[in-house]
């Protein structure tokens, strides 16, 4: 095919030959250009007078607005020389030489084909979203044309990537670059007041929009949730709202992206960003926000989850202000958080579910991706957890694809939903199954948390009713069953998700325990009643709740849950430490949810005595009963660790914990543990010869001038000996312990046992603190000796004076 004589005067017009010569020459580059600029439109039309071209966009909507847009530039109608594919909707013919794809449409024809033929270029574009099929794409392209295909010319087109990674990919592939004509965009910030929702924000900052600069204007929102309240909160102004995002018909979508006959207000998603062209715009609102994919490995929740933008992405939405005149970005965050926008948006295949990525690798046949060439490798760990969720439905066995994957695969939805539609046409017929898996696959088609009662709105004619009978439709065909079987939404939504079938916990009536551990709430007025059971179709956690939220699920019951989850149940004996103690009991579980259970009146010795050991690492030794023996050898021991080291062994906490099963003896619950005789469990511990001098290096009391016997006092830094004055005249050597490596601290007390002085030298207390002691102490305890000379006078046990003339 010929360019046509007359093209739009785009940016990368006068690069076109550029573009075609260093493809055909190196047979890969990259093209770096910003949006607006023609890439999308033109470029494709150039690479095409040498040979079919594919166009891989990442969005349906994209797709559609491209192949659209370059059609008009020939004067045909789409489906000519320019067509496109996307999932269920296609339009091309025998003459098509540009065919706009999705990303994830031509990986499963690059499965089906990996030479591709009849292909002689693919144009990756907007590489820079790193979406998860666009990242697959370039690897399974990349191995198909280093061992099929050599000839497959790529080209990778991106806005704000760093080209360089890119063009390495490619195999040291050049790089062209062409700069876009922007025209100035003036930056205004609009904070939150307070207690203000985001859409509340946004409205008010397209207010002052409308009323300080002319021209349309552009809004950037997360998602249509969001689009729908801003669209409410804007009615009445005089303009045209129009929404714009995938999930609306083709109509609604062209209508937005065709100037109007009065003002308007689009309300967008990401699809704006760079993809697609809304003509007239002069003005952006950035609510600063994005909707991404995430998964709660831990919790078995996986879904969309709003983050803020990057600041490449807030730049490329920024520039929409700027393609046909000056312009003004108007940014919903305060100017001073700007600075901690991350850089560029993170990657998909880092944050994403990776259980349809396991199956398409496992049907390239690198089951690891190992070999292949990455942007971003699949991380170890959600790759393995999509293997296992492959497993269990049946789509895997070790390695190896099995032919029900293969069959899973053709039918290009998540694994998950996959299964639903496989299973359940053949449980409650192809169109059942097809109603429901429709809307698990768009819960944006769902009225309310009531699975049953969104499918019947959508029977009886709502909004969403045509969007939803097209896909109905289009997922019937492709499965076989038998006709006419009751409908049953439950079940058809739990072979897609058999973890997320829930029962409500006693006594707590809105919470449910997941078959997969996560417990679960409905919201206020979900109108699914107060069942016992429910199949949970979509849930999320919203930050700082202490439970997940039920978005979207189904009435179900005991016999359906068993009944869609067999692999999930299970019958085993357990003994366990639950809630302080052990209990043993032979146990029916659905996943985490137990559904009968008795006690065991004879459990094995090894469970009782491994769940204590379980119980005492989990509750700590406060846990074990303690006598005061117990606790005073404990502390004796601690010093000689502290002081001497091994072989002394180490007694705190975590040391005793560690050799727990040395000393439990045969205790079997809580009440066992609390009567061990942990003084003697201590003395077993004790290495030997060294333990016979247990009580000469610590010993337990000392003797004191008088003749008591004083018991010392562990528990602090250092020994301390408590003991009255009297008992101590003309003692000047202060006692040690370990050796004479430790002092010990007299605490000197007064005739009615209070401290008076506290000395680990006495000689130096006779000469100069007892002087002090004596002269405060002689008028409270006049009958008490108090000598000049305590180095002289006899000790005693009996302070009190009997020969009062012999002390003065």
């Amino acid at each position: 095919m010929r360019l046509p004589d007359r093209l739009p005067d785009l940016p990368v017009r006068a690069a076109l030959g550029e573009i075609a010569r260093t493809v055909a020459e190196h047979g890969a580059a990259v093209l770096v250009a910003p949006p607006g600029t023609g890439k999308t439109t033109l470029v494709p039309l150039a690479l095409a007078e040498s040979g079919k071209v594919v166009v891989a966009e990442p969005r349906r909507l994209a797709a559609r607005a491209a192949a659209a847009r370059m059609a008009a530039l020939l004067g045909e109608p789409v489906g000519r020389t320019v067509g496109y594919a996307v999932r269920g909707d296609r339009k091309t013919s025998k003459d098509t030489r540009v065919e706009v794809v999705t990303s994830g449409l031509l990986v499963r024809r690059l499965q089906n084909d990996p030479e591709l033929s009849g292909v002689d270029t693919v144009l990756l574009d907007e590489c820079h979203e790193r979406h998860l099929d666009a990242d697959l794409l370039l690897a399974l392209l990349l191995d198909a044309r280093d061992g099929l295909r050599p000839d497959l010319r790529l080209l990778a087109t991106s806005a704000t990537v760093a080209e360089g990674r890119l063009a390495e990919l490619l195999g040291g592939a050049p790089v062209v670059r062409v700069e876009a004509r922007a025209y100035p965009v003036d930056h205004r910030y609009v904070p939150p007041l307070r207690g203000e929702r985001i859409e509340g924000r946004v409205a008010r900052a397209v207010r002052m929009a409308l009323s300080e600069v002319d021209g349309d204007v552009l809004v950037f929102l997360p998602g249509a949730a969001e689009i729908r309240r801003v669209a409410s909160a804007l009615h009445g102004l005089g303009v045209d709202v129009l929404p714009l995002h995938g999930r609306l018909a083709a109509a609604e979508q062209d209508a937005a992206l065709a100037p109007g006959p009065r003002r308007r207000v689009v309300l967008s998603t990401a699809v704006a960003e760079s993809s697609l062209t809304v003509p007239g715009v002069r003005v952006v609102v950035d609510s600063g926000q994005s909707r991404v994919p995430r998964v709660d490995h831990r919790r078995g929740m996986s879904g969309l989850a709003t983050v803020r933008v990057s600041a490449a992405v807030a730049e490329q939405r920024a520039g929409r202000a700027g393609r046909e005149a000056p312009g003004r970005v108007y940014r919903c965050w305060p100017e001073h958080e700007h600075g901690t926008l991350p850089r560029y948006p993170e990657p998909e295949i880092r944050t994403a579910d990776l259980t349809r990525l396991a199956l398409e690798l496992a049907c390239w046949g690198t089951p690891d991706g190992g070999g292949l060439r990455w942007w971003d490798a699949p991380p170890a760990g959600p790759l393995t957890a999509g293997r296992s969720t492959l497993t269990a439905l049946g789509a895997l066995d070790g390695d190896s694809v099995t032919e029900r994957g293969k069959a899973m695969a053709r039918l290009g939805l998540h694994p998950r939903l996959a299964r639903a539609l496989l299973d359940g046409a053949a449980e409650v017929g192809p169109d059942n199954a097809a109603e429901v898996v429709a809307v698990l696959d768009d819960d944006g088609l769902a009225a309310s948390t009531d699975l049953d009662a969104s499918l019947r709105a959508l029977r009886d004619g709502s909004p969403s009713t045509a969007r939803w009978r097209r896909e109905v439709r289009r997922l019937a065909a492709m499965v076989d069953g038998p006709r006419g079987r009751p409908a049953d939404a439950a079940l058809v939504t739990a072979l897609a998700h058999p973890e997320r079938l829930a029962r409500r916990r006693s006594g707590d009536a809105p919470v449910y325990l997941m078959a997969g551990g996560t417990a679960v709430e409905l919201p206020p007025g979900s109108g699914l009643g107060d069942p016992q059971w429910l199949a949970v179709a979509v849930a999320d956690r919203p930050p700082g709740a202490a439970h997940g939220r039920v978005r979207l699920a189904a009435r179900a019951d005991e016999d359906l849950a068993t009944a869609a989850a067999p692999a999930l149940v299970s019958t085993a004996d357990e003994v366990a430490w639950v809630d302080g103690d052990v209990v043993a009991r032979r146990v029916r579980r659905l996943g985490a949810i137990v559904l009968r259970e008795k006690p065991l009146a004879e459990p094995p010795g090894a469970a009782v005595r491994a769940a204590v050991l379980d119980g005492l690492r989990r509750g700590g030794l406060g846990l074990v009963g303690f006598s005061d023996a117990a606790r005073s050898l404990r502390l004796r021991l601690a010093l000689l660790r502290r002081v001497l080291g091994d072989p002394w062994p180490a007694v705190d906490d975590e040391a005793l914990l560690a050799r727990a099963e040395s000393w439990i003896g045969a205790a079997r619950g809580r009440a066992d543990l609390r009567s061990l005789d942990m003084a003697s469990a201590l003395r077993a511990l004790l290495p030997w010869p060294a333990a016979a001098r247990l009580d000469e290096l610590v010993p337990e009391r000392v003797e004191v001038p008088s003749g008591s016997k004083v018991r010392l006092d562990y528990s602090g830094d250092t020994p301390a000996l408590p003991v009255k004055v009297q008992e101590v005249f003309g003692w000047t050597a202060s006692p040690t312990v370990v050796d004479g490596r430790v002092p010990v601290v007299l605490h000197l007390l007064s005739p009615a046992g209070r401290p008076v002085a506290f000395t680990a030298d006495l000689a130096s207390f006779w000469a100069t603190g007892y002087p002090q002691v004596r002269g405060e102490l002689r008028g409270r305890y006049p009958k008490h000796r108090w000598p000049e000379d305590p180095l002289t006078a006899p000790p005693t046990r009996h302070s009190i004076q009997r020969h009062r003339r012999q002390d003065r």
